[in-house]
């Protein structure tokens, strides 16, 4: 009759704790957080095309600067940068510690064994005088004692605290992947920069090397002019320390390119000087077209990974909410064990050896002085920081990208200025020389020209350098780039 009412009693239980368990979570629900944010960007766009955001175009917008090179290395720093490698791995430890807290929602079994071998020894009779011999006798007992058996145990999840868990162990995983999407962003931005900084510099070197070059030979000239008696040493003195002062930047350069070259290297995850070769051929600072759909403020906002990042974390807090509830509430935990008993090996596979155990058994933590209240009242400030950081990581995205597009459209404007001003500085050299050498104006002209024509050059150098790199900055305040390694996230959450 106990068998029986037993073999009932355990289904019934299991069922009144399935239907509780499916219906009670406490805590808040997350909903994501209305934002209001502007319907359109500040500034002058200067021509850009505020259309819709073209993600697909956005995933791989360095192609747009036309530059296998440059191509070739963001390849292959997605493929070995340290940064990468330890956002991806923090994915994977993210996935692991969700597993974790699925695992809690079902019961734990454990199987053991064990071999007790008894020994003691009893003394027997009386003691008739304590200066007598005793009369007694010592005996001696063993016994063996062995056993096997399963022991399984399940905290039921009334209140939904592991659900809850679980809930935010996997916001913490949408969180990991977005921070290796923003990883990813910087690092294609960086090796952008960094290779536009190699160019520039070697761009700006080359117009150095040309102008030392047209510095010397006005010095040669400076001298027969002298030997001839038409001029005085204050001009070759002149056109030595002009040409020695355009020497003095070519150092500054060459430091400049080998930086670049070994900021290359190290975001490659190679050792520096790697590229030494590689990157040794002078070559000009990529453009791209002047036109592009940055689309409206909520499109942005929806592609940024940090943004997506913060919201997740927030998500993850949310839920955490409802773990420190739960611990206001009764734990109701069912356990049971099978196994076999005896005294010996022999007999331990009989039917007789068979013992069992089984029943629920409940935990309410009644009084802790308010503690559990307190932890609930600290996750509740946690959320809301999370929730501000939220706030804030929109309001940053917002400025990055309307100082993005005010940055590129303004510099543009800038080097169109410079390079007007730079073709007029050449041409005023070229006559300025034609001049000198016809005795028509003297040698400080001649300076003059020479030093605006450098002067204009590095600058109109720097500006090109300068739309590049605003350029670049834009697509990755846009969020442009974690799309073209999207298949491999996805590869790596499943």
């Amino acid at each position: 009759m106990k068998t029986f009412l037993g073999n009932i009693a355990l289904p019934a239980l299991a069922c009144v704790v399935m239907t509780l368990t499916g219906c009670a979570t406490v805590g808040p629900d997350y909903v994501r957080p209305d934002v209001s944010v502007p319907t359109q960007w500040n500034g002058d766009s200067c021509a850009l095309t505020a259309g819709q955001l073209d993600t697909k175009k956005l995933s791989e917008w360095w192609t747009t600067l036309n530059d296998s090179e440059l191509t070739n290395l963001i390849e292959r720093a997605i493929q070995s940068n340290t940064d990468l490698r330890k956002a991806k791995s923090r994915v994977r430890e993210a996935r692991a510690r969700r597993g974790i807290s699925e695992a809690a929602l079902f019961p734990s079994v454990n199987a053991s064994g064990s071999v007790q071998h008894t020994h003691s020894r009893a003394q027997t009779g009386f003691v008739v005088d304590s200066n007598l011999p005793s009369t007694g006798s010592n005996a001696t007992a063993e016994s063996d004692l062995y056993s096997m058996g399963f022991d399984a145990g399940w905290e039921v999840d009334l209140f939904g605290g592991k659900r809850r868990a679980i809930e935010a162990s996997h916001a913490n995983l949408e969180a990991s992947g977005e921070d290796l999407n923003d990883v990813l962003v910087s690092l294609i931005g960086e090796v952008a920069s960094s290779y536009v900084d190699l160019r520039s510099f070697q761009t700006r070197l080359s117009i150095a090397e040309a102008n030392r070059d047209a510095q010397q030979e006005t010095y040669q000239i400076v001298q027969w002019r002298r030997e001839a008696g038409l001029i005085t040493d204050l001009d070759v003195d002149q056109a030595k320390y002009n040409m020695e002062q355009t020497k003095t930047q070519i150092p500054t350069l060459e430091t400049g390119i080998e930086k670049a070259k070994n900021r290359l290297a190290v975001l490659l995850g190679l050792n520096p000087g790697s590229l030494e070769k590689e990157l040794a051929e002078r070559k000009s600072i990529p453009v791209a077209s002047q036109e592009i759909a940055y689309g409206i403020p909520a499109d942005v906002l929806r592609n940024r990974p940090d943004v997506r990042q913060a919201e997740r974390k927030l998500a993850a807090e949310t839920a955490r909410i409802g773990v420190q509830t739960a611990e206001m509430y009764p734990k109701l935990n069912l356990s049971g064990s099978i196994g076999l008993e005896a005294l010996s090996l022999s007999n331990l596979f009989n039917a007789s050896s068979k013992v069992y155990s089984y029943g629920p058994s409940f935990k309410w933590n009644i009084f802790n002085a308010g503690s559990v209240r307190q932890n609930i009242e600290a996750q509740n400030a946690v959320q809301e920081q999370a929730l501000i950081t939220y706030e804030a990581s929109i309001l940053s995205a917002l400025e990055e990208v309307n100082n993005a597009l005010a940055a590129y459209a303004k510099e543009r404007i800038r080097r169109q200025l410079l390079f007007e001003a730079s073709q007029a500085a050449e041409r005023a050299a070229g006559l300025a020389q034609n001049q000198y050498s016809s005795g028509l104006i003297d040698f400080q002209s001649v300076l003059d020209a020479q030093r605006s024509l450098l002067n204009f050059q590095g600058q109109l150098a720097e500006s090109e350098a300068a739309v590049t790199s605003d350029l670049i900055s834009l697509y990755k305040a846009l969020g442009g780039g974690w799309q073209s390694i999207a298949p491999d996230k996805r590869k790596m959450e499943n």
